[in-house]
């Protein structure tokens, strides 16, 4: 769904991959490594492409805003241990840092994950889960702008192979664009995925933000908090914040079938994977680490395609494959430059 603080889908979605932009400061010359350090990394990104598995039923029995909300709940409550040691940090934190993670709280982990849900809901999920693999082009073109980083020289080359294979795998009949969108099969879930790749691409440039001013763990905590206060406000604003929303009919019917999907979401999906993410990317280099977190959309696309019978048409596979081999591709080069930025 976390997190591509240097944070790319904790910093991407609640819980994702956060290599695309920048390693985080652990991630220097001097890193510890170790031969299992990457596939804990592509294990935690795989878990985390599990969460279309709890998502997809979880829109039958909730709005897509709640389902967001009770995602926070319980994520925060797992988490509070972590908040909790880390609160004498709290008074440290500068003020810009603050505007970094309100910002990356709200566009990631708050508005880009409904956005993630719905795009579930209305379109294909195995064309959501491989179009928002475009989310590193924006995230990196956002550090370019903002934190002045440098663009490798191919870069261009293969960002608008990547931006040219995500309408391919957007269009299930390319032959029919010139009659209408809908005849050629693109829908408002493709819409909701480019809006969540591109608030969770910003998310990720913001998170790189945060983490200069406070460590991972604490950023990862408040962000979740910031998440929930953010998806409160929303909430309110859309009149859903009473009984028959936040446990409408369809839940009431069948209780054990939510809270035990709103568990898998937030424990499977969301903070386990943290736990072995976290540990892998100590032990393994940011450049190995971004591949190997590719494993969160083949995870993603076995799941919707094998028990949600979410196909694609082969042009579709085609495209989906140079799409993912271009981002690699973007991840590779910009790697060759970071040490000048």
């Amino acid at each position: 769904m976390g997190p591509r603080i240097a944070f790319d889908r904790g910093f991407i979605a609640l819980t994702q991959p956060f290599t695309s932009v920048t390693p985080v400061p652990m991630q220097n010359n001097e890193t510890r490594t170790a031969t299992y350090g990457p596939w804990l990394v592509g294990l935690g990104a795989a878990l985390w492409g599990t969460e279309s598995a709890w998502r997809i039923p979880l829109n039958e029995l909730f709005d897509a805003k709640v389902i967001v909300f009770w995602e926070h709940v319980f994520i925060l409550i797992m988490f509070l241990p972590i908040l909790i040691s880390r609160l004498d940090e709290i008074p440290k934190v500068r003020a810009h840092t603050w505007g970094f993670l309100i910002f990356s709280g709200f566009a990631g982990s708050a508005v880009g994950t409904v956005f993630f849900t719905l795009a579930l809901k209305y379109g294909n999920p195995t064309v959501v889960n491989v179009v928002l693999n475009i989310q590193p082009v924006i995230s990196t073109l956002g550090a370019f702008f903002l934190f002045g980083d440098r663009l490798a020289r191919q870069f261009f080359l293969y960002a608008g192979i990547a931006i040219v294979a995500g309408v391919f795998v957007s269009v299930a009949y390319p032959t029919q664009i010139g009659v209408s969108f809908e005849r050629a099969g693109l829908n408002v879930g493709t819409g909701y995925a480019l809006i969540c790749a591109l608030f969770w691409g910003l998310s990720t440039v913001a998170g790189r933000g945060v983490i200069v001013g406070m460590s991972l763990r604490l950023a990862s905590s408040l962000r979740i908090v910031i998440g929930l206060a953010c998806m409160t406000l929303i909430l309110l604003a859309y009149g859903k914040l009473n009984g028959a929303a936040l446990w409408p009919e369809a839940a009431q019917a069948h209780p054990m079938k939510a809270i035990v999907l709103l568990l898998f979401l937030a424990s499977i999906s969301g903070g386990v994977p943290l736990l072995f993410y976290f540990q892998g990317l100590q032990l393994t280099r940011a450049s190995t680490a971004g591949y190997f977190e590719m494993m969160q959309t083949l995870a993603a696309v076995c799941i919707t395609w094998g028990f949600f019978h979410a196909s694609l048409h082969p042009h579709q596979v085609i495209a989906a494959v140079v799409l993912i081999a271009a981002v690699a591709m973007v991840h590779h080069i910009q790697q060759q430059v970071e040490p000048h930025n």
